[in-house]
């Protein structure tokens, strides 16, 4: 039977409680393994304020813990059903279950950091089309506008350009500044194939193979996971209220009110959202993404950390 015992060194109260557990050795017999908490700054975190923390199976004892409390939880598992004994957070005992658990570890450790790099590659490849157009790549440039076909409208008026003397070319309805696409490249602004095939020319740019939203949305994602990073003790996650207020409502109410004004039947009036909202919509959205889920995750990441360190306390290094 495995005791795991989460201390650190000059901790009076842990040496009690290690002392009341040899004391209980020959009475409930059990394996010993004991975790620094100065090793992890998750597991410092999470327990400095509440060590001495043992953890016996499915009971988790924390200070004061008495000699009585040891030896009720001890032999409570130790009268538990063989299934659930063995479920309990063992010891690996094979090469596989360590190399698992060290990698639970990494990840759990560096999570934010593996997300933060897939989301910048995600946003920051469509980016490189047109950059290789521009530089006369056409080949990869279109390997990165089909591989990003079935994730995204890319329709040129709902686009970025680089390169261009506009940073995008809406259509005429949207009624901004800027100078329209079919003004400027002759696409019909109403054929949606055109408008998805036109990547764009010297002249007026390249496209960017995610459309405006879509990059304010996974931006925010980018944005609010590196400020996370700094707020992660300390952030509480975002009431669903204010997730819907003021990240759902917005991008719903900008991309449904033009999606509305294609049926004649509804009676609503056509309308074309900006750059400038689509922007600002996607990535308030992004953002308040990050803030509902992040502590959530954080604190699963947390629980998973501190199994996997405890579960290799005491396994050798290859």
């Amino acid at each position: 039977m495995r005791v795991t015992l989460y201390g650190r060194p000059g901790c009076l109260l842990c040496d009690e409680v290690r002392e009341h557990l040899r004391a209980l050795q020959a009475q409930v017999p059990h394996e010993l393994v004991e975790v620094n908490i100065e090793s992890d700054a998750a597991l410092h975190s999470r327990y400095v304020e509440q060590i001495p923390v043992v953890v016996v199976g499915p009971y988790t004892l924390r200070a004061p813990i008495t000699p009585a409390d040891l030896r009720v939880a001890l032999q409570a598992h130790a009268s538990a059903p063989p299934s659930a004994a063995a479920a309990s957070g063992a010891r690996p005992s094979n090469p596989g279950a360590v190399r698992t658990n060290r990698s639970l570890l990494f990840i759990s450790r560096h999570w934010l950091a593996l997300f933060n790099l897939l989301v910048l590659l995600y946003v920051g490849l469509p980016f490189t089309a047109p950059v290789l157009m521009k530089l006369g790549a056409e080949r990869p440039a279109r390997w990165i506008y089909k591989a990003y076909s079935p994730l995204c409208h890319q329709w040129a008026f709902r686009s970025w350009f680089l390169f261009g003397p506009q940073a995008a070319y809406p259509r005429v309805q949207a009624g901004t500044a800027l100078v329209p696409l079919s003004t400027a490249t002759g696409v019909d602004e109403y054929d949606l194939v055109a408008a998805r095939e036109f990547v764009g020319n010297q002249q007026v740019g390249f496209k960017v193979a995610l459309c405006e939203r879509d990059v304010a949305i996974y931006g925010g994602l980018l944005l609010g996971g590196l400020l996370f990073a700094g707020l992660r003790r300390r952030l509480r996650p975002l009431p669903i209220w204010a997730w819907v207020l003021f990240g759902v409502f917005p991008i719903a109410l900008d991309g449904g009110s033009q999606l509305l004004g294609v049926f004649p039947f509804l009676a609503w009036p056509v309308r074309e959202s900006t750059p400038l909202l689509r922007t600002l919509t996607g990535l308030a959205f992004g953002l308040t993404n990050v803030w509902l889920a992040y502590p959530y995750v954080e604190e699963s990441m947390d629980e998973t950390r501190a199994l996997s360190a405890a579960r290799l306390a005491g396994v050798r290094s290859p």
